[in-house]
């Protein structure tokens, strides 16, 4: 007996068998049999089935089934008849096992007792050009575990319904009479369903089993690629239909609600792609199919998705196609906006025409994905073809741009053009304008010809395929659509002529890319041109073509290899800190180059203002934009960046540059901070207590680099500085730069006794008459359903109780992100992407925070603050602990229910002399040294001798 019997099955794939057979044979565990089972092939198969069960005698046996039964399914049960081991795996003729898959697997079994074994399947994409690999739900298979039911962990039975990287104990097989489904697509499913249901116990390992080979090229496809087929998915239903009833039996109603999940995030999915390139017949067949069993799908499984793919559900249901297709569009694009969305109830919706159905409005309703809050440049926009002819040499082309909410005003300066650019090589870019852009509500309708044969050039062999976009610009500002291709027939070929031979190709053919969009291919009508390609392709892939690539392989990977991080850290240690140091050169940085703000930019922007004569060099991360266009600006981890670290007179920043970077002794380091301390920092938090003394050190080291380190008061000496262990030589005594400007405007309020507002407050639209508060929270890991943070109270109750006396500015953390719903708008504003906090501050009336660092320097201002700390006990007690008590040192009331916050808004008034005396002691302790001369202090210390 065996240890192992594999079933390999096989039909028409005589080439591929032996490669599969053989993967077998050479498993480390020599005890394992080949059961190979033809599935009455019309090719060779069988006969190399029969030989290689004779060149393997006690081995490999062949056998073949009497007719073709069109499935996998019939030649794996005949395969189980025939085995003789004592556990039995299954394989395909095109795939290949890993050579310790068998020992692998048969070790865990033994050892823990299991009926089912399952290890890690790896798809490799065979055809594509880069053989593009990815592990089936490899976080299934982080550590071994055994389980004694599926119902411990239905993320298994949900998403690895494959049948082949298993390994089953044959008396479990035998007992339970576990076979697969006869004439039925996707029949793994529903066995591999039926044995998770029926084990005992199962086995998971971390271990590589079974090697998926996928090749989307092939003449003959796959099941996985005919999904477009109706009988495909009539099947897949049917199967899924099965199981539903296996876990009703069982009254596993979790396990369902878990199945339904996937349904519609998975298998829906895969099926709702091809539909907008599908007839009516086909799309209402599709529709009748979809609602019967989207009917008994749980209405929480919507809840549990990603919203586009629960409004394309519910639409299918509805049989809306109007709007069904174009979310479809967004289901392929995830980040297009394909719809015109609906306001209703203050809420912002997909659509419209659903909103007497209570369901249909919570699975519809987009509000929280704040696409009414982004300006036209931050949208990506559906764009449907809508008409296409050529003729001779151009191709005409009309369409209709998607218009969410009318984001695009009607009086809008409209300007397009259409650009061709290729899409693996884009050397080159081609250009045509669009005729006419016309606005009709929801959507601008455009028109544009493009005489392709006389201006758009190829090279013929790297750039065979062309994408192409619209430009659109609105009043200046542009932003970039695709064309969508669906319900627009699309034919003809236009001539070209590539630079390189016409040889090659000579027409232009309208295609569909994998997205939906539309592109041209170079295609050719010479009879000559199969022949060139042929030798072309030979010489690509022959020995002249081999070393081109590996040629250019080597260069890729050596440069590659050079912008590593770790020889970019080489490169500042060994290269550019041998340059010499240049004189009057300052590197400034703020919130790790993702902001110009805080007191790095007060101290440059003093700088300027004295007329120094200096080098400034910014760091960015991501754009450059909103940075000064005085200033040289280098990208962070850049090797311009590393170069101009190396040999920067002065640093000046915030947080901290790249940890590893060595400062240079002839290099100063300025580190304002960002912020005085309620909760515990550097190595006062209990994560780096608990770290080794190795990375305690590597820590120190980067905290040693600091020559000078700004403080504000007292508390900052005893909290700050004995928590990143700095010297007292390093304490610089002299405030925040950034807070100079709110001791100014305290002061100059004082002496005329009237408030500046400042352009802040005409910018966002508030009236003189309203007062301003702020509400600026600590950063919170964001808990809501599409990753933001989540306001701790009703903000359109605000609105609405407060909204005649009051606008509420709103300003997250800048690692957070808020959406507020249309109905309060210019009654509660978002001013999050606004990154200097200091005119955000001085343009409030009143401040309503809960334990961030900027109630320190408000409270510079000597106006009102309520502190909002819905989470005290949380935060205080379970996370890394704070320097104070909060309650006994607050400057304003301390409130924890939105009751009591709202008390607190509707007493504002009185608050201001209530605690005048609290917000003098506060200021006293936490900010004695912000005496409005920081910035011009540190000028006078370090850079005054730069005056021209």
């Amino acid at each position: 007996m065996p240890d192992v019997s594999v079933v390999v099955i096989v039909y028409n794939d005589a080439d591929r068998l032996p490669t599969a057979v053989q993967s077998v044979l050479d498993q480390t565990l020599r005890d394992v049999e080949v059961v190979i089972v033809d599935d009455c092939s019309t090719d060779r198969s069988f006969e190399v089935a029969q030989r290689l069960a004779a060149d393997h005698p006690g081995r490999a046996r062949a056998f073949q089934l009497p007719e073709n039964s069109g499935g996998c399914g019939e030649p794996r049960n005949a395969g189980i008849q025939h085995t003789r081991g004592r556990y039995v795996m299954f394989l395909d003729s095109d795939d290949v096992l890993e050579p310790n898959a068998c020992r692998n697997m048969l070790e865990a079994a033994e050892k823990t007792g299991s009926d089912i074994v399952s290890g890690q399947c790896v798809r490799l994409h065979v055809d594509t050009r880069n053989k593009k690999r990815d592990e089936w739900y490899s976080w299934l298979y982080s550590t071994t575990r055994t389980i004694d039911s599926v119902t411990e962990f239905p993320d298994l039975f949900v998403w690895d319904t494959l049948s082949t990287n298993k390994c089953y104990r044959r008396e479990f097989l035998m007992a339970h009479n576990l076979r697969f489904a006869k004439g039925l697509f996707y029949e793994d499913l529903l066995f591999i369903a039926d044995a998770y249901l029926a084990a005992e116990r199962i086995t998971l390992i971390p271990n590589q089993v079974y090697f998926w080979n996928v090749y989307t090229q092939g003449a003959v496809k796959s099941v996985t690629n005919r999904r477009h087929e109706m009988r495909n998915y009539v099947h897949r239903l049917e199967v899924h239909k099965r199981i539903d009833a296996m876990l009703a039996e069982r009254g596993l109603t979790e396990m369902k609600l878990a199945k339904d999940i996937k349904f519609l995030k998975h298998d829906l999915v895969l099926h709702l792609r091809d539909l907008p390139f599908r007839d009516e017949a086909y799309r209402r067949e599709f529709a009748e199919l979809s609602r019967e069993y989207l009917a008994g799908v749980a209405p929480e499984a919507y809840e549990r998705v990603q919203p586009i793919q629960a409004i394309c559900a519910y639409l299918l249901q509805q049989g809306d196609w109007a709007n069904l297709i174009p979310a479809v569009d967004t289901l392929i694009n995830r980040t297009k906006l394909s719809s015109p969305l609906a306001e209703h109830d203050g809420r912002i919706y997909w659509c419209g025409g659903h909103f007497d159905d209570a369901f249909g409005r919570g699975v519809l309703d987009v509000t929280d994905l704040g696409y009414h809050e982004k300006p036209v440049n931050q949208l990506f926009l559906r764009n449907q073809l809508t008409g296409f002819g050529e003729s001779g040499r151009a191709v005409s082309l009309t369409g209709e741009i998607t218009n969410p909410l009318g984001v695009i005003p009607p009086g809008a300066r409209l300007k397009g053009e259409l650009e061709f650019s290729a899409r693996r090589r884009s050397l080159q870019t081609f250009h045509f304008p669009v005729q006419e852009l016309r606005h009709e509500g929801d959507a601008i309708h455009w028109t544009a010809v493009a005489d392709l044969t006389a201006k758009l050039r190829p090279l013929g062999i790297v750039d065979t395929i062309w994408d192409v976009r619209l430009r659109l610009e609105v009043d200046g500002v542009r932003t970039t659509t695709r064309l969508t291709v669906a319900d627009t027939a699309l034919s003809g070929a236009l001539p070209v002529r590539p630079r390189l031979t016409r040889m090659v190709a000579d027409h232009l053919e309208p295609h569909v890319s994998a997205k939906g969009h539309l592109a041209f291919r170079l295609v050719s009508e010479s009879q000559k041109a199969e022949r060139v390609q042929e030798l072309i392709t030979r010489g690509v892939h022959g020995k002249p073509g081999t070393l081109a690539k590996t040629g250019y392989r080597k260069a890729k990977a050596l440069r590659g290899k050079v912008l590593s991080g770790d020889n970019k850290i080489r490169a500042y240690h060994e290269v550019f800190s041998r340059l010499p140091v240049k004189k009057r050169t300052v590197v400034f940085e703020s919130h790790l180059g993702k902001q110009y703000s805080d007191s790095p930019r007060a101290l440059y922007e003093e700088m300027r203002r004295q007329g120094l004569e200096f080098e400034a060099i910014w760091s960015y991360a991501g754009s450059p934009k909103g940075f000064p266009k005085d200033a040289t600006l280098v990208k962070r981890w850049s090797l311009p960046y590393l170069k101009a670290l190396a040999q920067a007179e002065f640093w000046v920043d915030n947080q901290s540059y790249p940890l590893k970077l060595t400062k240079r002794p002839e290099t100063t380091y300025l580190q304002t901070w960002h912020g005085s301390a309620l909760k515990n920092m550097g190595f006062d938090q209990p994560a780096l207590k608990a770290q080794t003394r190795q990375q305690q050190a590597e820590q120190q080291r980067s905290l040693d680099r600091f020559d000078r380190f700004l403080i504000r008061s007292e508390h900052d000496v005893h909290t700050l500085a004995r928590a990143f262990r700095l010297q007292e030589k390093t304490l610089l005594r002299v405030g925040y730069p950034r807070n100079d400007a709110l001791v100014r405007a305290r002061q100059r309020e004082a002496d005329r006794g009237v408030r500046e507002r400042g352009p802040l407050a005409a910018r966002w639209g508030i009236p003189d008459d309203k007062t301003v508060l702020l509400y600026a929270p600590t950063f919170r890991k964001a808990g809501g359903r599409h990753g933001r943070f989540e306001l701790p109270f009703d903000v359109e109750r605000f609105a609405d109780r407060f909204g005649d006396r009051y606008v509420l500015l709103v300003r997250s953390h800048y690692l957070n992100h808020v959406v507020l719903p249309p109905t309060v708008q210019g009654r509660v504003i978002d001013v999050s992407g606004h990154h200097d906090v200091t005119p955000v501050l001085e343009l409030a009336d009143g401040l309503i925070t809960d334990y961030s660092s900027v109630m320190f320097d408000y409270a510079l201002l000597d106006r009102p603050l309520v502190f909002f700390t819905y989470d005290y006990d949380e935060y205080v007690h379970e996370g890394r602990g704070t320097y104070f008590d909060l309650l006994e040192h607050a400057p304003g009331p301390v409130v924890r229910t939105e009751d009591d916050f709202h008390q607190a808004i509707k007493a504002f008034d009185s608050q201001s002399a209530e605690y005048a005396a609290s917000r003098r002691e506060f200021v006293a302790k936490f900010g004695e040294y912000d005496q409005g001369n920081a910035a011009q202090s540190i000028v006078d210390q370090f850079f005054a001798q730069w005056s021209r």
